[in-house]
């Protein structure tokens, strides 16, 4: 079991709760939390919390570098984590991130798709992509532009730097900066007040923002030279030297070719 499901009231609560992985995004792990966000729409909630739980030490390590592919494109639309942060977004109801531990790479993505992020003093992000040569998606590049001040999503990209929470919290990749010890109680004091609206309204609103949002279309022009550019990256053998690197546990050499 990758996932621990729960219920109070219109507040629908899904843990992850595979540590001894530090919970990456897996095919697994995604499949089983896209199963119960599915389960958790049906039941009709009004808010859902997505959380690794108060204490944790890893909220999630991102993709899990072992699934990813080498010599073609390692982010397609198809990929386990590319549907999970679809279905974040398209969530019927708003998705809130109570994080605790370090989030990386991906999982930072995720957590940025969320409609609100609250984190305690023991949280920090990362964007990790250039430490692997990993040629990072239009999409997930588009969420970090919108999301965050372009200066911020390039220094975090360009670097791949844990932020700390305070910068966290002055960067605006939190809503809220609160203490442990009061993180579930006000996580949850947030989802009970928006749960207590009218919930058409409210997911109608998110709805709006998700579309207004994704309603710049790209030149294909434009599109195709990304995808030459990402083709160029995850062709090359900085790309494999990133996967060996990480799965040898050593720093990788990069030579730009």
């Amino acid at each position: 079991m990758y996932i621990r499901s729960e219920v109070d009231g219109y507040v629908g609560i899904l843990t992850l709760c595979h540590t001894e992985k530090r919970n990456a995004l897996s095919r697994a792990l995604v499949g089983e939390l896209l199963e119960a966000m599915d389960a958790m729409a049906a039941a009709r909630v009004r808010v859902l919390i997505l959380t690794a739980g108060v204490g944790s030490k890893v909220w999630s390590a991102g993709h899990d570098i072992h699934e990813l592919p080498l010599g073609e494109d390692p982010l397609l639309y198809s990929d386990p984590l590319e549907q999970l942060l679809r279905g974040v977004r398209h969530f019927p109801a708003p998705v809130i991130a109570m994080v605790s531990g370090s989030v990386w790479g991906g999982a930072t993505d995720l957590v940025l798709s969320c409609d609100i992020a609250i984190g305690d003093d023991t949280c920090s992000f990362a964007l990790t992509p250039v430490n692997l040569g990993l040629p990072y998606n239009t999409a997930g590049t588009l969420n970090f532009m919108r999301r965050l001040p372009l200066n911020i999503a390039k220094e975090m990209l360009f670097t791949a730097r844990s932020v700390s929470p305070h910068e966290a919290e002055e960067w605006h990749i939190l809503n809220h900066r609160v203490d442990a010890s009061e993180l579930r109680a006000f996580t949850l004091d947030i989802a009970h007040g928006i749960a207590s609206k009218a919930p058409l309204a409210v997911a109608a609103l998110k709805e709006q923002f998700r579309m207004l949002a994704d309603s710049a279309p790209l030149q294909p022009g434009i599109f195709e030279r990304i995808q030459e550019l990402r083709h160029r990256v995850f062709k090359s053998r900085d790309y494999v030297e990133g996967i060996d690197a990480f799965k040898e546990k050593r720093a990788p050499v990069f030579r730009g070719e």
